[in-house]
């Protein structure tokens, strides 16, 4: 890690950018983001690195306070403070993360909790994940980026963390212009564990999915294990077997686990040995798709079936081909389902909107000619906070059935 700056930039230097004529309303209005049309992208500001501090205005002089600024990206502002000279230093970054923490503290009780979900905890871009003692930290602007080594002196003095992981492998982070890597910011060691329901979760924080677990899935794999007692689970797309595993601490009878990765199967094994009940868990590696459908075809059935897969729709462009991969899981993990079963299927597509997933889901169902029940509609756990005027970023979906015989 190299030595943190003392600030950002000098503040009382800041560079004044100031939106076109006509082109403040969404930004008058309270929006985080202000895009490359909006701006008057003089050469000099063309000129300004990326995640460079401004003072932004509109062309009649109205104050919008300090910004982030990358003239390589749409999103060419991005929201910080309403104050225009507020110094960005490591006290500032502190007080923000402290803030972060003691509302999830409040929420969720224990140290495993998504700390920071970007601008809606006015941290633009950033998202950070706690396992007690170990963090994993994603910036996805040039902003966070730069403000990465005052993140981590803020969070050593908050937390005192045995390690930091930086998983800065987003596809995201190429539209900041930034490079994708994951590495250790602090420490040695970046093994961690995550404690839920119950249970004593192994994961791997440098190389598992996203930041290493999905926090977001928390209420909604409770509500599953609740249904799951005495039953068959199928957990599809399980990665480290959190829906699968919870359910058989909930006493589910038994429990598949399906997942492309064998580590992260074994991660998943490894869990359910240490909690006693690895002989009513069994792992299957393979594509999942192609799996259910083989599943299917052998005509197996199960009283649950989970299936969350990773995002169908990485761009807008993808999102008539996610529609259909969409119904076809549906189509399939409904066909699974034994007769008064449980369904629970997800997306995390952000380009994918609620309605158009219900919908394709619906579709998916429907091809089974099998009724069905929907008896919950659910989004990320309250520790994943969404901006009141970014709905996009509520980007979990959930939808629970019942399959009545």
């Amino acid at each position: 890690m190299t030595d943190s700056p003392d600030a950002l930039d000098h503040a009382p230097d800041r560079p004044l950018l100031r939106l076109l004529p006509g082109r403040d309303r969404r930004v008058k209005g309270g929006h985080p983001w202000a895009y490359s049309n909006e701006i008057a992208m003089t050469p000099a500001a063309r000129a300004l690195p990326a995640g460079t501090p401004i003072r932004l205005e509109g062309d009649d002089g109205a104050k919008y306070g300090t910004w982030l600024f990358n003239p390589h990206s749409l999103i060419a502002a991005r929201f910080l403070s309403p104050h225009p000279g507020i110094v960005l230093d490591k006290r500032f970054f502190r007080g923000r993360l402290a803030d972060c923490m003691a509302l999830r503290d409040r929420l969720v009780g224990a140290p495993y909790y998504r700390l920071v979900h970007a601008e809606a905890d006015r941290l633009p871009g950033l998202v950070i994940d706690r396992y007690d003692d170990v963090l994993a930290l994603q910036a996805n602007s040039a902003g966070m980026e730069l403000a990465t080594p005052l993140l981590v002196e803020a969070l050593r003095d908050l937390i005192g963390p045995r390690a930091i992981v930086a998983r800065n492998d987003a596809g995201t982070r190429k539209l900041e212009g930034l490079p994708e890597e994951s590495r250790l910011l602090l420490g040695d060691d970046a093994t961690a564990r995550v404690q839920e329901g119950g249970l004593d979760f192994s994961i791997d924080l440098l190389s598992g999915q996203k930041t290493g677990w999905f926090f977001d899935q928390r209420d909604n794999r409770l509500r599953v294990a609740a249904l799951s007692r005495g039953t068959t689970v199928l957990d599809a797309f399980c990665h480290t077997g959190g829906f699968g595993l919870l359910a058989a601490a909930a006493g589910a009878a038994k429990v598949t686990l399906l997942d492309r990765s064998e580590h992260a199967l074994a991660l998943a094994m490894d869990t359910a040995q240490r909690h006693g009940f690895g002989d009513r868990v069994s792992a299957v590696k393979g594509e999942a798709m192609e799996t259910l459908e083989r599943m299917l075809s052998e005509g197996q059935r199960f009283e649950v079936v989970v299936a969350d897969p990773p995002a169908f729709a990485k761009a807008r462009k993808d999102q008539p081909v996610a529609m259909k991969a969409y119904a076809r899981l549906a189509r399939m993990a409904a066909g699974l389902v034994a007769p008064g079963g449980i369904l629970f299927i997800a997306s995390c597509s952000h380009h994918v909107s609620p309605g158009d997933f219900t919908d394709a889901v619906a579709h998916g169902i429907s091809r089974t000619r099998r009724p069905a029940r929907l008896l919950a509609t659910t989004g990320a756990g309250p520790d994943h906070p969404v901006h009141p005027l970014l709905p996009e970023s509520a980007y979990l979906k959930g939808l629970l059935f019942h399959l009545p015989e």
